[in-house]
């Protein structure tokens, strides 16, 4: 696969959303979607198989294997089919159709988890078969999103050090956590840059800090377990957020011209409630959208769907609209 770089060309590193208008309350939204495999999961998964390389542990024999209910998969599918790697996606039941879809259209194969096998979780069912895949001597390789370092460092050394450049007065960051890569990234970044930088975590339904794991139907957020990359003494605070108000949030932003993904409907639903119960409209405050929302159009963004799960009040709007016109004016480019 190559890329080319074009001077001055559309980055998507540099693109964000005033959601003030929508939501009320000032809060600019980084968009992560606008690159090839349509999420910040592109950053994470390019540097793990990049040092996977240089160390050797990767090789044209190789076949790639990942554990992922959602984006992971898509990125580590499209780096695969660039480089000539097999790959396999060990995903579950809760993965989209869209997702699932994407990743077989892109050559990798996909292993479809329906229960919990004893494990205690689909995600626990999910790791017990990768780790018996790599320890099947079939030559696998797993890059574990989990555990691996780059999966932090590639936000420490990108993604955090683009907000800091559009937003050196920035006071407030909300992070959406899954395996906590871009929360420990950002995190760890802004301790060191500027540590006055409040950083809000949004967790919904899961056991990421400590909660009884219940259920979830929208992937790329939570976990059924604590993760390993997660070090508490970065975070400020924790937000939680229900998945009804998460559905709630995408759906009014849709109406708006915003097509977001689940992960996005969490973080400003749960930035859009920190901002309302502080109430400091000085504040510069930036939250982080991880993909946009064409994988949920068979989801989150079907009526039918969120009525069976979530009841009918969820097709209600979500917190204060937009005045006319203001999401049209809402877009800016850093620089």
């Amino acid at each position: 696969m190559t890329v080319v770089s074009v001077p001055h060309a559309f980055n998507e590193e540099d693109l964000y959303v005033d959601l003030g208008p929508t939501t009320g309350h000032p809060l600019f939204l980084k968009c992560e979607g606008f690159n090839f495999a349509g999420s910040i999961e592109l950053k994470a998964a390019t540097e793990r198989v990049v040092a996977a390389e240089r160390s050797g542990a990767l090789t044209e024999e190789s076949t790639l294997v990942e554990s992922s209910s959602g984006n992971p998969g898509v990125a580590l599918s499209m780096i695969a089919a660039g480089k000539g790697y097999r790959f396999l996606c060990v995903t579950d039941s809760h993965c989209n159709l869209t997702t699932r879809l994407m990743t077989e259209a892109l050559g990798s194969d996909v292993h479809v988890v329906s229960d919990e096998a004893g494990s205690g979780s689909l995600l626990g069912a999910r790791l017990t078969l990768v780790r018996a895949l790599c320890a099947s001597g079939n030559r696998c390789v797993w890059l574990s999103q989990y555990t691996h370092a780059n999966n932090w460092k590639a936000h420490y050394r990108r993604t955090a050090p683009a907000i800091a450049r559009a937003f050196p007065q920035l006071d407030v960051l909300f992070v959406g956590v899954g395996t906590t890569g871009t929360l420990m990234g950002c995190a760890r970044f802004f301790r060191a840059w500027k540590p006055s930088v409040r950083i809000i975590a949004d967790s919904t339904g899961s056991a990421i800090f400590g909660g009884v794991p219940g259920r979830r139907m929208i992937p790329g957020l939570g976990m059924s377990m604590r993760p390993p990359l997660l070090d508490e003494a970065y975070v400020d605070e924790v937000v939680s957020v229900e998945e009804a108000d998460t559905v709630r949030t995408c759906r009014t932003l849709a109406r708006r011209g915003f097509l977001f993904g689940g992960s996005t409907g969490t973080v400003v639903s749960g930035a859009t409630g920190w901002r309302a119960r502080h109430g400091t409209r000085r504040t510069t405050a930036v939250a982080i959208a991880p993909a946009l929302g064409e994988r949920y159009l068979d989801t989150i963004y079907r009526s039918n769907w969120a009525q069976a799960l979530y009841g009918d009040d969820v097709l209600q709007p979500a917190g204060r609209t937009v005045d006319a016109g203001g999401a049209g004016n809402g877009v800016r480019r850093a620089g």
